[in-house]
């Protein structure tokens, strides 16, 4: 029985005389954290505002370039471009019953609580989506694997099976080994970033940049618990990544730059209705949402595990 304990042969007066009190003040409920907004870019989100499903990217074609002799006959290409297709084919939605009596008898404003989560949990759910989705078909071939590199091949990302143990004496090693991957495929230094997993974040903060000399920064990042930007990436920790059992627990950390994943979210509708079948109210949201990743060679997928 709850309540205050009694000795044996006392009567409790616990939901009798001494009520049961509940708080108005509701329990914090922590998110978990997305990144969807900070690694792919909107560019043709206003393109699909208004009207249509589909979005046709235009590319810019390779112009070759020839050795010249004077005097030669010069030869002229036709360029033919290609189109990336851009889908707006994915949708998330909530739904909640909202009783008169509940919300009548109740003494906190839950109906604003709850859409406030609901928000909350659709941009889980969408970010879920997209790092899962982009597994194996996200990155051009040279940016994964375990002979990674477009010029020098010597890149181990791992693969099934043989997944890359990472411990802070190696992690440093592994997130530079990234960049040289986007480095082979010519991708701008600027706008990249990293998504890893909470435990090899972990491992970053005590890496050998837990000296400040070496992180450049005024304070070691295990003093300070900032990542922040290593070898050009700007680090983000990641509980939605995909993950799978494979001996040990795998993960599919990813690195990239801004420009290669594009995300469009058409729209995002919130309304109440009117029960039909009881008194009170239905309350639901809809998202409408596409995401593409344009420039497969600016993304890297990796395959690891914890050491």
């Amino acid at each position: 029985m709850a309540g205050y304990p009694v000795a044996d042969g006392v009567p409790s007066h616990h939901g009798n005389y001494t009520p049961t009190l509940f708080s108005k003040k509701l329990l914090v409920k922590f998110y978990l954290a997305t990144v969807f907004g900070r690694i792919a870019n909107t560019d043709y989100e206003g393109e699909i505002k208004d009207m249509g499903d589909t979005v046709e990217i235009r590319t810019v074609p390779d112009v070759a370039i020839r050795d010249y002799t004077k005097g030669m006959n010069l030869q002229y290409d036709n360029q033919n471009p290609d189109t990336v297709t851009l889908n707006i084919d994915k949708g998330k939605y909530y739904g909640v019953n909202i009783s008169d009596v509940d919300r009548i008898q109740s003494d906190i404003a839950f109906q604003e609580k709850w859409a406030a989560d609901a928000g909350e949990q659709l941009k889980i759910e969408v970010d879920g989506d997209i790092l899962t989705g982009m597994i194996d078909t996200a990155t051009a071939t040279y940016n994964r694997g375990a002979t990674a590199g477009k010029i020098s091949a010597n890149v181990n990302l791992g693969v099934t099976g043989s997944p890359v143990a990472l411990s802070k004496a190696n992690i440093i090693d592994f997130i530079v080994s990234m960049g040289q991957v986007l480095d082979e495929q010519n991708i701008p230094e600027s706008d990249r970033w990293l998504v890893m997993p909470a435990w090899a974040c972990a491992r970053i903060k005590t890496s050998e940049l837990k000296d400040a000399s070496l992180s450049g920064d005024g304070k070691s990042i295990l003093r300070n618990g900032r990542i922040g930007i290593i070898n050009n990436f700007e680090i983000f920790m990641s509980n939605n990544l995909p993950h799978v059992t494979d001996t040990n627990e795998c993960f599919y950390p990813y690195a990239g730059h801004k420009s290669g994943l594009t995300f469009a979210s058409q729209f995002i509708k919130n309304e109440m209705l009117k029960n039909p079948t009881d008194f009170g109210d239905l309350m639901r949201g809809l998202q409408v949402f596409g995401y593409k990743v344009v420039k497969p060679e600016a993304i890297v997928q990796a395959y690891v595990k914890a050491a």
